[in-house]
């Protein structure tokens, strides 16, 4: 295998990419901190410096994926000022991050780094990703846009439909289904995102 160079300073950065590498490569059973030091090119006792061992590793994978998670969708809010067409943003950003970082992406979701009192950091960072919409949600209902009596239950409800959506597309399944509909993958994303946003939106008042 290739060895990779690495700048000083850089050894955490370069161990968690060599990682991410070998995930996608050789799947997630493949990790330890001997051969995520082989990918990265350095000594077996490497690792050693910055992760105590295999679940430090994966957990500070976790933690950095759900912060890029939140940059991805803290930009989403900015690029309009109608809170409704922001929570559809959000959708296709979430989406996004998850194409774009897939080994990620599912890493982050993985059952054994769910448990809070054994990995904080991943969990914080999590629950300040799930903010983000959180805000945005808060922002539709100060807009009128929503009912604030059901603004918990709508959050939850978009994140399930974004996360299906990843997780469909990931595995291919998005993709079959655009084909026989006749369209394109992200814009049959950008429609569900958008059909759903219409739904949950309250309609005028009738006598």
């Amino acid at each position: 295998m290739k060895r990779t160079s690495y700048h000083h300073g850089d050894l955490r950065a370069t161990l968690m990419d060599a990682c991410l590498r070998l995930i996608e490569s050789e799947g997630l059973a493949a990790v330890s901190l001997r051969r995520v030091a082989r990918e990265a090119g350095v000594s077996s006792g490497a690792p050693y410096h910055h992760f105590a061992d295999r679940a430090a590793l994966l957990s500070a994978l976790s933690t950095d994926g759900f912060q890029q998670l939140a940059a991805y969708m803290t930009a989403a809010r900015e690029t309009t000022t109608d809170p409704l067409a922001t929570l559809a943003e959000l959708g296709e950003a979430y989406v996004r991050f998850s194409r774009e970082h897939p080994a990620q992406f599912r890493l982050m979701f993985r059952p054994e780094l769910s448990q809070p009192e054994k990995h904080p950091d991943a969990h914080a960072a999590g629950d300040a990703a799930f903010e983000v919409l959180v805000q945005t949600v808060a922002d539709c209902v100060a807009a009128g846009a929503l009912p604030a009596d059901r603004a918990e239950v709508l959050a939850l409800a978009w994140w399930g439909l974004g996360h299906g959506l990843a997780s469909l597309w990931l595995d291919g399944h998005l993709e079959m289904r655009s084909e026989q509909m006749g369209t394109h993958t992200p814009e049959l994303v950008d429609t569900i995102m958008r059909t759903f946003t219409a739904l949950i939106t309250p309609g005028p008042a009738t006598t």
